[in-house]
């Protein structure tokens, strides 16, 4: 099969992935394989490539959005049969011993695992997953849709959990990439009054047609205070600017597994009166599942730019130039 790996982490402008030909992978016990049909292009795919993120594998293949149908299945898996759609996203396995897994905290797991980083995820045209960390997909959306839902639409689903934003409340999201767009429709459904802070020209426009109430510079104070907001932009310069613009009892949650450096933070003006500053580390099985139940309910859809597989480093590319609004996906065939 043809998969890209990070055959030498550094920035993408330098090619530090490569296609190669490698093996079909055989599935180990508990595991599915699966033929990969798309697969989203997420900025922690960008981490692993250019080495913001540690190695923790060499030469991993990333990916840890991926659609694809069950090809086969390994020794001891029940419930899932050859053909069946699939989906593949960031948390790959955890020990289940643990006492974070215990009290349902599986996400802040020592010994959790994830695809595309411990192992080999979906640039490429198969891989495998843990039949207990798959995820069964509606129907009737089609695969380009669906791929930024599995990482980007859960993560950014957590995060807004984190916020502990009240009903109606006022909800700022600081970037607006693939996983803040698809956050602000399920915001938006629940009732929120959405306010969108961005560099980018295009994700503004993206954001108001999705019917967000105001959509202005990273650096612009928004049009009320807020009681919640998200850092999805791995820009740490950002979190005193989002601290100063909530109000009395504001969250801000940070979406992102990676962050420059937070300046030096003012008491009075960036904390005081309750302000709250949360960080968000990957998610549970059930985020995922309730996410995909609430996409489907409330009619959620990914903005995306399709690449082919042979693509994928210009998408990568293309992501961190900030060359599209919504999402990227790599498709096979």
């Amino acid at each position: 099969m043809r998969a890209w790996v990070v055959a030498r982490p550094g920035p993408v402008e330098e090619e530090p992935l490569r296609l190669v030909e490698r093996p079909v992978p055989v599935p180990e016990a508990g595991e599915l394989r699966v033929q990969v049909r798309a697969c989203g292009v997420c900025r922690t795919d960008l981490h692993v490539a250019e080495g913001d993120l540690p190695v923790r594998r060499a030469g991993v293949t990333p990916g840890h959005e991926v659609v694809g149908t069950v090809d086969a299945v390994g020794a001891g898996v029940g419930g899932w049969a050859t053909g069946d759609r699939v989906g593949v996203a960031w948390l790959r396995r955890t020990d289940g011993t643990c006492a974070y897994c215990l009290r349902g905290d599986e996400n802040l797991c020592p010994g959790s695992e994830y695809t595309g980083w411990d192992a080999d995820g979906g640039y490429a045209e198969y891989t495998t997953v843990p039949a207990a960390f798959a995820y069964r997909l509606p129907a009737d959306v089609d695969d380009i849709a669906l791929a930024p839902l599995l990482c980007a639409g859960i993560i950014g689903y957590r995060a807004l959990l984190r916020t502990s934003l009240p009903p109606g409340g006022r909800l700022g999201l600081y970037g607006f990439g693939g996983s803040a767009h698809l956050c602000a429709q399920v915001a938006l459904a629940q009732g929120a009054t959405v306010h969108v802070l961005t560099r980018d020209e295009a994700s503004r426009r993206l954001a108001l047609d999705l019917g967000c109430a105001s959509a202005r510079g990273v650096y612009d104070r928004p049009p009320e205070p807020l009681d919640g907001a998200i850092l999805f932009a791995p820009a740490g310069e950002l979190v005193p600017v989002a601290l100063r613009a909530l109000d009395r009892g504001g969250v801000l949650a940070i979406a992102g597994i990676h962050l420059s450096d937070i300046p030096v933070l003012h008491y009075d003006s960036e904390l005081f009166h309750e302000r709250e500053l949360r960080s968000v580390t990957s998610n549970t099985r059930d985020n995922g599942r309730d996410f995909l139940h609430l996409a489907a309910r409330y009619g959620v859809r990914a903005t995306t730019h399709p690449y082919p597989l042979s693509d994928a480093p210009r998408a990568l590319r293309d992501l961190k130039a900030g060359r599209f609004d919504g999402a990227a996906v790599l498709l096979n065939g």
